[in-house]
């Protein structure tokens, strides 16, 4: 019985998604993010003064929670080395892994997690255009913040001025405080394993690393609570429009795979001289003339109770003549 499609949807083209085309998507939507948040550098005085606007803020509702944190991160190492390593590490490496994990062994999810990471990133990026703001660590000293990352860069590869290697500080953008997609995320990364891990200590672990990475960015001086909380909101809003992004990517699929040109095979038929009388008829006693293609069509013409005599021009050409 024929299949037929319920108005207004589309067959989605299933094919399996390969790693030599992941990957360098992966890389030039990150290689995209990078550059753009390093393009959208606004006025310094800008960021300043919206980064005081979000201290403010704190102080009104009391969640200034990043100057205690603050100050026990610089006067207790062996508690701000480790939250500066946390900081300048993870980040770059358990997203790529986690991605790589569920690529591997969690193929039916992978394609919405991974459109969901990367909405919730290009979302970020248009915070950082609108948005410039300076981080706590940037601000004059008599706001009470210390650059944790500063005062221990001789313990790591990173330099004074940022998480970046030695050298490299000056290629980012150090007024990228608002949304902090450092939270962000270590959020998706803590959902991905929660629901998809499937033992108690990936699910501890989902939920430990996003609340130690909140902590770790505000010690460290790098983010407001705030900006943890926009970095969150970031990722809610992009887990919403994953869906439109999958379903508008798949029209784009089909359309694409509908513009391009489809061969055709073509059975060449058989001369009507090759049959012979002994050839078996495939109509199995349907009456069918050269011009029709549905047997007993002629009941339409003749009516239900009339039947016209056999010639042997409605015959087949294989077929006896009728006698006369």
């Amino acid at each position: 019985m024929p299949q037929t499609e319920s108005p207004g949807t589309e067959a989605v083209p299933t094919s399996r998604l390969r790693w030599w085309t992941e990957l360098p998507l992966i890389l030039l939507v990150y290689a995209c993010y990078s550059a753009g948040r390093l393009l959208a550098r606004g006025d310094v005085g800008t960021a300043v003064d919206h980064g005081l606007a979000i201290l403010r803020i704190e102080k009104v509702l009391r969640i200034n929670a990043e100057h205690p944190l603050n100050r026990l991160f610089r006067t207790e190492a062996w508690i701000g080395v480790p939250a500066d390593f946390w900081y300048a590490s993870l980040h770059y490496l358990v997203t790529p892994v986690l991605l790589v994990w569920l690529f591997r062994s969690r193929a039916l999810h992978y394609r919405a997690a991974r459109t969901w990471l990367m909405t919730s990133t290009f979302i970020g990026l248009i915070g950082f255009t609108l948005l410039p703001t300076c981080p706590p660590r940037l601000l004059a000293a008599e706001h009470g913040f210390v650059d944790t990352m500063a005062q221990y860069s001789s313990w790591g590869w990173w330099g004074g001025e940022a998480s970046a290697p030695r050298g490299l500080g000056g290629m980012t953008n150090q007024y990228a405080a608002m949304p902090s997609l450092h939270v962000g995320w270590a959020l998706w990364c803590g959902v991905m394993l929660w629901r998809h891990g499937g033992t108690r200590a990936a699910k501890t672990a989902g939920v430990v690393y996003p609340l130690v990475t909140t902590i770790v960015v505000m010690g460290t001086a790098n983010h407001y609570f705030l900006d943890a909380v926009a970095g969150a909101a970031v990722m809610g809003v992009g887990l919403l429009l994953a869906p439109l992004v999958m379903r508008r990517m798949d029209r784009i699929r089909v359309w694409s795979a509908g513009r391009a040109p489809v061969l055709t095979a073509r059975v060449p038929s058989l001369p009507a001289a090759s049959v012979s009388a002994d050839t078996p008829i495939v109509s199995g006693g349907c009456q069918t003339s050269a011009g029709e293609r549905i047997p007993r069509q002629r009941e339409s013409r003749f009516g239900p109770e009339a039947e016209p005599s056999a010639s042997p021009s409605d015959a087949g050409d294989g077929a006896p003549a009728a006698a006369r």
